[in-house]
């Protein structure tokens, strides 16, 4: 987060600043033109105090109350907040534009893509069976590529056509952007989801897989029609060469880092100098890899699987070493997935929702889940066949889930007239991916499965 320093944001903010190939940071936009005069003077660090007292509240209440899936009861604290902050930009305009300033000086954007990102990747990674992936990895891998390339030229065309019968200005290349950016299923909304879902192995493994894969090939595939919408024209080669050499390059780090740690573990019994390695290995493989226009995100999913086999495998680390480090990466797994998810409630201070904007939302709602079941469709009939597997395409869409890494790539896009649109249909999909399809989740699957 950085200091939320005084500043004017308008609905024309500054060009988003990119640092290929992960975007870093972003403007704020307000999404009206109501001018924000004065920032409130925080820190970094009294803006973090704020949100996870924020996050620790909404958690107490949720467990005294409703008892709601974390992620779901943060997201709607944070829309909760969103909504009094836009109550008080009506009734108390000065109020109102000081605690908008607030929420923009988190930067949604930096931190997800910056900051928090390599941390839940890492943590998500150590949770998925190397050697299960390994089995899966046709599925995985042709769900991450293939699965994401068709997905975004399905939502991609569909959004295009329902602009131009809404009467909206949105040209098939910033269409095809939105299809990009909301293509991959978010591996944090994902994994949160899938350890309360009523799964086989197979059928967890695969979802989990292909959301810490997808996420680093939809990012490439985003940055080069990104390009290409603002007049840039990369060839179909150079942007697959792209895909190859950053998601490769990137796996290739992660792996070997992660392999060199293990073996640094197994040469001492310390499970606080263990577990400092691996909080290193997470942060040092996803700067390395952005540093060196690598995918960081994948980087750090090769690190993780390592070091949770390692764990799995009991010989990298004794029987105590092994409880302080997952128990440590579980503890920063749900506080920031918390965090990230409040976060992404308040966002909704930043949307404009006008009467035609809404059409464009509830029809990239049909398009995303239809395309997501088109794409499931092949695996999910070869798994009923095969493994008789109840229900499998069924259970692979509604499990893919898209949340806070699809908005952090909206809210990175530059100043366009094409951005509030994109930035709207973006927040609609993640609210009711997060909202509906991860609170159903569950109940769905031990439906469609039976009883054990």
């Amino acid at each position: 987060m950085r200091r939320g320093r005084a500043r004017r944001v308008s609905g024309t903010s500054a060009t988003a600043r990119c640092n290929h190939p992960i975007v870093l940071e972003a403007a704020a936009d307000p999404g009206d033109s109501s001018a924000i005069e004065e920032g409130l003077p925080l820190s970094p660090f009294e803006l973090a105090t704020i949100f996870l007292t924020a996050v620790a509240a909404g958690a107490w209440v949720n467990a005294r109350t409703a008892r709601l899936p974390h992620g779901v009861a943060m997201l709607l604290v944070g829309l909760a907040g969103a909504l009094a902050i836009l109550a008080l930009r009506a009734l108390r305009p000065e109020l109102g534009a000081r605690l908008q300033a607030m929420v923009a000086g988190a930067n949604f954007a930096q931190t997800v893509l910056g900051y928090l990102l390599g941390f839940l990747l890492f943590a998500g990674a150590m949770q998925v069976d190397l050697a299960e992936l390994r089995k899966r990895r046709l599925a995985v891998w042709s769900l991450a590529t293939l699965g994401v390339a068709a997905s975004t030229g399905v939502v991609g065309v569909g959004l295009w056509l329902a602009a131009r019968a809404l009467g909206l200005d949105l040209p098939l290349t910033w269409a095809l952007v939105f299809g990009a950016l909301i293509s991959p299923t978010d591996p944090i909304a994902v994994l949160a989801t899938v350890k309360g879902g009523a799964l086989s192995k197979r059928l967890q493994v695969i979802l989990q897989g292909e959301a810490l894969f997808n996420d680093g090939v939809g990012i490439v595939v985003f940055t080069a029609l990104l390009a290409l919408a603002g007049g840039a024209a990369p060839s179909p080669l150079e942007a697959l060469g792209q895909v190859v050499v950053q998601a490769a390059g990137g796996l290739a780090l992660g792996v070997g880092a992660g392999w060199i740690v293990v073996r640094a573990m197994r040469s001492v019994d310390d499970f606080v100098a263990e577990v400092a390695l691996s909080v290193a290995l997470a942060m040092a493989v996803y700067a390395g890899a952005q540093a060196l226009h690598l995918s960081g995100a994948i980087a750090a999913v090769g690190a993780g699987l390592l070091v949770g086999e390692g764990c799995r495998s009991g010989g990298s680390m004794s029987a105590t070493t092994e409880v302080y480090l997952r128990s440590f990466w579980t503890l920063v797994d749900e506080l920031l997935n918390a965090l990230l998810f409040l976060l992404m409630g308040l966002q909704l201070v930043f949307v404009s929702l006008r009467a035609g904007a809404l059409g464009l939302c509830a029809a990239a709602i049909v398009l995303v889940l239809g395309a997501r079941f088109a794409v499931v469709l092949p695996w999910g009939a070869w798994l009923r066949l095969r493994h008789e597997e109840r229900g499998a395409s069924l259970i692979l869409a509604w499990g893919g889930l898209h949340g806070a890494l699809s908005l952090a790539l909206a809210l990175s896009l530059p100043e366009s007239p094409q951005r509030p649109l994109i930035l709207a249909a973006t927040y609609a999909v993640a609210a009711f991916s997060v909202a509906v399809q991860g609170l159903t989740f569950e109940p769905l699957t031990r439906r469609v499965r039976g009883p054990a």
